[in-house]
């Protein structure tokens, strides 16, 4: 959306084709009432689906069929057609390695003691690597790619050669540190968590995938409490979200958690 002296991006969501277009129809008019435009070039479509072949669709302005993506960026996240994170974090993770190597002079330099490197990596990199994991659903093998981006930041702050044979614990005692970052994911999960089933509304609904509609076949997805419950160790889902109410005892939980590590 522009005019000739600002530009706004939005997200208009729809159930279905027609509610879409009845929904950038309404957008479009009001829109030129305040005399801005629907850049057709730039607003693009995307369905959110289980299915292996996506369904196509026809969604148009002004004549003009919006051009329909599998994947785009919205406020730094890359959202998928298949509603799952896995190219979020390969993202994530891909940003951080290269922004490693451009602060490597530092991170691998010997002569800086390192615990200053790590607290480096953690200002620096940890952040990028992070961003957005509020929202992330970590299956086993997200947990072990993230776990394996962790080992991979220390064996290079160490200058730890790919062929030579040391374990990772290993690798943790001479950083002088234990394994941190699923820890650190799941601890802002949690507080973001927390401050979300506090506010009663429609996030509310969504962050607990307790929305009406029929049950899909095959295996469920995990949900982002399952992970939470698990690690809080809180037992049933809900038993999670009741405990959210009391500001104490969630802090209480989330830092006994993260003690015990993951």
């Amino acid at each position: 959306m522009s005019s000739s002296c600002c530009k706004s991006f939005s997200v208009l969501i729809a159930e279905n084709e027609k509610d879409l277009q009845q929904l950038l129809d309404i957008v479009k008019e009001e829109s030129e009432k305040k005399g801005l435009e629907l850049n057709r070039k730039k607003t693009e479509v995307m369905v959110v689906s289980r299915k292996q072949e996506l369904p196509i669709i026809n969604i148009y302005i002004k004549g003009t069929r919006l051009k329909q993506k599998d994947h785009f960026k919205y406020l730094g996240s890359l959202i998928s057609s298949d509603g799952r994170n896995n190219s979020e974090v390969a993202s994530r993770i891909a940003q951080a390695k290269t922004n490693f190597q451009k602060m490597k002079t530092v991170l691998t330099n010997k002569n800086i003691s390192i615990r200053t490197r790590r607290r480096a990596l953690e200002c620096y990199i940890e952040p990028i690597l992070m961003y957005g994991c509020e929202a992330w659903t970590i299956s086993k093998q997200t947990q072990k790619k993230l776990e394996a981006t962790e080992m991979w930041f220390l064996r290079r702050m160490l200058r730890i050669s790919w062929t030579a044979k040391k374990t990772n614990d290993t690798v943790l005692e001479e950083a002088h540190t234990t394994r941190l970052l699923i820890s650190k994911i799941r601890k802002r999960q949690a507080t973001f968590f927390g401050h979300v089933m506090r506010r009663e509304k429609l996030e509310n609904l969504v962050t607990t995938g307790m929305l009406e509609g029929k049950r899909s076949r095959g295996k469920q997805r995990e949900k982002l409490i399952e992970g939470l419950t698990d690690w809080l160790k809180a037992g049933k889902s809900l038993e999670a979200i009741e405990a959210t109410k009391d500001r104490k005892k969630w802090r209480t939980m989330i830092a006994n958690a993260v003690k015990q590590g993951t």
